[in-house]
């Protein structure tokens, strides 16, 4: 199999961490090369952007610089690491991607999502995901278990409505894009969520899980 680009989608406390190391590891069963990352992040100087996106602070911060700063850290994100392992048939799995974008700055933040619809295709020309799991629970039960977890960041300690409105977008995306989509209910045990992961290994990607 050619490689491929797998993303983890989803509100706070959904367990992509958890999820992330599960197909990693069934990936690899498989005799596949994996490569995996996080967005923003996932190269020394996206990382560096990521600090800056996250940090906790005083001032206000206009959504356009948000936004214009997520597209830079993607931007060599893709350019350093993603399409260079692509291009070598490695597999990429990466916590969250350009949907992301749409649900946080999107559906959170208000943006028009023509503008990242426009960045997303000078960013990223015709590169999509080939799978996407979106690891889906209520708001209130995400935010509960992030918060026994560890302190939040910028993003973290927004209000409850901000991330129904983040939780909304990722829906309709998924309800759009199904054959890309795989939507996994995050609410049960780890190991009832990694059944159904499992389920959808073997029916998008034909992958015989054991």
């Amino acid at each position: 199999m050619k490689g491929q680009f797998i993303t983890l989608e989803g509100v706070e406390g959904v367990g992509k961490s958890s999820n992330l190391a599960h197909i990693k590891a069934r990936l690899e069963a498989s005799g596949l090369r994996v490569i995996e990352t996080r967005e923003p992040g996932g190269t020394e100087m996206a990382e560096e952007i990521r600090a800056l996106l996250l940090r906790p602070r005083s001032e206000s911060v206009s959504e356009m610089a948000e936004l214009l700063l997520m597209f830079a850290a993607r931007a060599q994100h893709l350019y350093a690491l993603i399409q260079p392992a692509l291009d070598a048939g490695h597999w990429v799995l990466c916590d969250r991607f350009t949907d992301a974008t749409f649900a946080y700055q999107g559906g959170g933040r208000g943006v028009p999502m023509e503008w990242i619809a426009t960045l997303e295709s000078m960013v990223q020309q015709t590169l999509r995901p080939d799978l996407t799991f979106l690891l889906d629970l209520p708001v209130e039960i995400g935010l509960d278990r992030a918060r026994k977890r560890s302190d939040f960041d910028r993003f973290e300690a927004e209000k409850v409505q901000f991330f129904e409105a983040v939780r909304k977008v990722y829906l309709q995306r998924a309800a759009a894009e199904p054959s890309r989509f795989a939507i996994i209910d995050a609410s049960p045990s780890l190991e009832k969520v990694q059944q159904q992961i499992d389920i959808m290994l073997q029916q998008r990607l034909g992958l015989v899980v054991t």
